[in-house]
């Protein structure tokens, strides 16, 4: 079994179909009669649903009417009215409002569509940045930063597709595909040291349904379960401690190790820092920055730094860029360091510094 939500496909095809347009607002039902009406379209008004029947092209008919759509209706009324698409799999009862879409994301699959391609055809791609080991100067292991692969060849980064991602309620999918893209392509790479693969709790309704195909994929390409770290970001977004420790548990029962981001951002880091025990805590970048010339940096890098060594918690210190920032957290004491200063993400992992 899999999460619904984790493997959802949505697009439109070109089928003859019914159109029902849902709202729990009387005036918006009114308003989207009217406006049907006004295209002279076959359509019926019924019990506060508007039904516009006998449409050919389904996915014709919303390409042709997305200027029309997007200047009448405003982004919360858009978000509002609610949309099923009835065809000879698919029957209309009142059932179907429950999986009933908001007509912004029908408009948004031509606005976003590249992104949508992406994510219908799974072309996601990961790039590697190498984590060095400061005992030893060698690649301890590589951040997996996921990239989305556009028909033409170019790349989608990470701030636009989750951007749309959101605004489409996609994270969950996109989560997970990040999750096997980036173990798909560190196998493929023949990636032998560590692999730290992001992945945001908010998207994750319950770890064994949801994870079910991260572990699947972990074991398909013979990962080594201690090898694999599951670094938590966007921790200021969540809410629900109690949730992310579960999926925190499910992951040490497979023998998985846990990162958790952008320590010392805020108090929620701190305060997830303590309850959650992580293996390896990522110091935020905005702290490294300039650190060599900001004593209250310095002196909130080493209270951290020492937090994390009366607990046998691994600190890495992200976002290294110059080697005076390398000199001041190596003379306060640090045990992993990634940044630009060593390697940029590229597509073929740099094997050695």
């Amino acid at each position: 079994m899999s999460c619904v939500k984790c493997t959802e496909k949505f697009q439109l095809q070109s089928i003859s179909s019914t159109i029902y347009f849902i709202s729990e607002f009387d005036e918006l039902i009114r308003k989207s009669f009217l406006f049907f009406t006004k295209l002279s379209l076959d359509v019926v008004l019924d019990d506060g649903v508007v039904c516009l029947k006998y449409v050919d092209d389904t996915k014709n008919f919303f390409r042709e009417n997305i200027d029309a759509l997007n200047e009448t209706f405003n982004d919360m009324e858009k978000n509002d009215i609610k949309v099923f698409i009835e065809d000879e799999n698919n029957k209309f009862n009142y059932k179907s409002i429950m999986s009933a879409k908001p007509l912004q994301r029908y408009i948004n699959l031509f606005l976003d569509k590249e992104f949508f391609d992406i994510i219908n055809n799974e072309s996601l791609t990961s790039y590697f940045q190498p984590i060095i080991d400061m005992k030893t100067n060698t690649i301890y292991g590589y951040e997996t930063l996921i990239r989305g692969v556009k028909a033409d060849g170019s790349l989608m980064y990470p701030d636009e597709l989750f951007e749309k991602s959101k605004r489409n309620d996609l994270n969950f999918k996109l989560d997970r595909l990040c999750r096997e893209s980036a173990l798909k392509t560190a196998a493929t790479k023949k990636v032998h040291q560590k692999v730290f693969i992001n992945f945001i709790p908010t998207s994750i309704y319950d770890p064994e349904f949801c994870l079910a195909s991260t572990e699947k994929w972990a074991k398909q390409l013979e990962f080594d379960p201690s090898q694999i770290v599951f670094e938590v970001v966007e921790t200021e977004l969540v809410k629900d401690q109690k949730h992310l420790k579960k999926i925190l548990e499910f992951y040490r029962s497979k023998g998985y190790k846990i990162a958790l981001d952008d320590v010392g951002e805020g108090y929620s880091s701190l305060n997830m820092l303590i309850e959650l025990r992580p293996d390896i805590i990522k110091i935020d970048r905005n702290i490294i920055d300039g650190i060599d010339k900001n004593e209250l940096k310095q002196s909130v890098y080493r209270a951290l730094y020492n937090l994390a060594r009366e607990h046998n918690i691994t600190v890495l210190a992200e976002g290294v860029e110059t080697l005076y920032e390398l000199e001041m957290i190596q003379s306060i004491g640090v045990d992993l360091v990634q940044g630009y200063y060593y390697a940029k993400p590229t597509a073929e992992p740099i094997r050695k510094i």
